[in-house]
């Protein structure tokens, strides 16, 4: 194999959720959360709003060593922490960089930011490397897994990962400056007209824990090849957003501030 992984971009980002961002962002220098972008993607979502990224896989081959420099150089920028974007497809090269940055200082922690499509025993390898575990929830249709993302499994994969995730960390930990250290940070995108379905994702979060940290995003536009499904050519209503936050506090679970 000529490379280990491919790195579509690195360096401090600053858009990502407060606890993963820090202070230092408003202003100050340094801060933010090293990002550390993968090229490709182990799904195939159809309304991709990072296409050449993902679905490209346009990117920079990169060996463990060089991952694990990466790392190293992020920490030393006074990241907070350093977050590996879509490192599924990479989990081997990626485990094993974090090991080899470890053995050179590196600490701070380490954010797997992926799209909740795991096997569990790829996560179970990741034990004791992944600090902070940050998946997608996208769906828990298997009809609409199958049209959107190209994985009808999704949703029972996405349980079984959540699942291991939460054994591993628990849920989220912060500091006393309100930065993430350890726990489980999910994410879920609102899309157009599938109130119902979101409500079923974040039922399974208060299931598995009621203090489950969870991201209800409204960002959703429609990219790629989503204007080929039915519903997802539009934005959602402001309202749906709005309605989707209220269940989420009504379940009780900590909504996430970006």
């Amino acid at each position: 194999m000529p490379f280990d992984a491919a790195v579509g971009s690195a360096g401090p980002h600053f858009s990502e959720e407060d606890v993963l961002v820090g202070p230092r962002s408003r202003g100050g220098p340094g801060g933010g959360s090293g990002t550390i972008f993968l090229a490709g993607c182990n799904l195939g979502c159809r309304f991709c709003q990072n296409w050449s990224l993902s679905h490209l896989a346009e990117g920079e081959a990169t060996s463990i060593e060089g991952l694990a420099r990466l790392m190293l150089a992020l920490e030393a920028s006074s990241c907070a922490n350093v977050n590996l974007v879509t490192p599924t497809h990479f989990a081997h090269a990626c485990a094993r960089a974090v090991a080899l940055a470890r053995e050179e200082g590196f600490s701070v922690p380490v954010v797997w930011n992926c799209g909740g499509y795991e096997s569990t025993e790829a996560l179970e390898c990741l034990d004791g490397l992944v600090d902070i575990y940050m998946p997608d929830l996208k769906t828990l249709d298997a009809e609409f897994a199958a049209e959107a993302l190209r994985a009808r499994d999704y949703p029972e994969r996405a349980r079984e990962a959540l699942r291991e995730m939460h054994r591993q960390v628990g849920d989220l930990e912060t500091d006393s400056r309100g930065l993430a250290t350890r726990g489980l940070l999910v994410r879920h995108l609102v899309m157009p007209g599938r109130g119902e379905d979101t409500r079923a994702c974040l039922d399974l979060l208060a299931e598995l824990s009621p203090d489950t940290f969870v991201n209800v995003m409204g960002q959703y536009r429609p990219c790629g090849e989503a204007d080929r499904i039915i519903g997802l050519d539009r934005r959602p209503a402001h309202e749906e957003v709005l309605a989707a936050k209220a269940y989420a506090r009504k379940l009780g679970l900590r909504l996430a501030e970006r």
